[in-house]
């Protein structure tokens, strides 16, 4: 046996789900795996199959916390132990081993139950937060450069900024869960579940509405910053490569606000984009 064949005999075995009692499979075949004085084949086997999936399970729990809240403890680690069976890690970094979530979750609403809804909604959240934290950030276009916008000028929308448009308040509700996860030292386990119990009860009692949310970093902290449906249009046409008069003509399609409205709006946005840093020089792929 060649050694890429033992190492493909063990990924195999090592990617296979634990049992629910966290032991290796009980059929697994670990004749490859010399035993020795102590330890059987299969024995020295579950070692390295139980480091993977504690390891991996705890990297998503650490990426997940909002979630988390929402299904609870027994919910979420079924949810877990099913999505990485079906969708193991395909990168060096737990980085991310998040990114394929919300495609499963779609595909598999059994996991998430009645919560199914909010559960999504909570994972693209979550998943833009990994993202604006560590994403590429570009060369920023300052107030000098938006002094004279033509109709054909056009900008991009940084890498690592992410625009949502959601059904529930899950900012608040991972906001929430971060503090009181940080209160954790002075509360128990019990006390701090109670608290998730009752922030998800009370979001998934609300009336979904739009929530337009953009998902950024500053100073190497992710902010949550809900904008108007007209300002999520707007960067989402220039992020899309649009010149800036179409974009604002996608923005303002079927606004109520008037001319002067408009322009109010839009030199608050701007403003407010170049203190962020959130314009860049768009990308020559989109603009061909």
């Amino acid at each position: 046996m060649t050694l890429l064949e033992v190492q493909r005999r063990m990924a195999r075995a090592i990617l296979q789900p634990l049992t629910g009692s966290d032991r290796i499979a009980p059929k697994t075949d670990a004749r490859f795996i010399k035993p020795n004085d102590r330890l059987s084949s299969a024995e020295r086997l579950e070692i390295y199959s139980r480091s993977y999936w504690f390891r991996v399970l705890d990297s998503l729990y650490d990426d997940f916390p909002g979630l988390r809240a929402v299904l609870g403890e027994r919910t979420f680690h079924r949810l877990l132990r099913a999505y990485l069976a079906e969708c193991p890690s395909r990168s060096f970094t737990l980085r991310n081993l998040g990114s394929r979530l919300e495609d499963w979750l779609q595909r598999n609403p059994q996991f998430a139950g009645s919560r199914h809804a909010l559960a999504l909604d909570t994972v693209r959240l979550e998943w833009a937060h990994i993202e604006a934290f560590d994403n590429a950030a570009e060369k920023v276009l300052g107030p000098e450069d938006l002094l004279e916008l033509g109709p054909g000028f056009r900008a991009g929308l940084q890498p690592y900024i992410r625009l949502l448009a959601l059904r529930y308040a899950v900012d608040d509700l991972r906001i929430q869960v971060n503090r009181a996860s940080d209160e954790r030292g002075v509360a128990s386990n019990a006390a701090l579940k109670q608290k998730h119990h009752a922030m998800t009860k009370r979001v998934s009692r609300s009336n979904p509405e739009p929530i337009f949310l953009a998902v950024h970093r500053l100073n190497f902290t992710v902010y949550y910053r809900r904008i108007a449906a007209e300002e999520y249009r707007l960067l989402s046409a220039l992020r899309d490569g649009q010149p800036i008069d179409r974009a604002i003509r996608r923005a303002f399609r079927d606004s109520s606000a008037s001319i002067e409205e408009q322009r109010s709006m839009l030199e608050k946005w701007f403003a407010v984009w170049a203190e962020l840093g959130w314009l860049c020089p768009p990308s020559r792929r989109k603009q061909d």
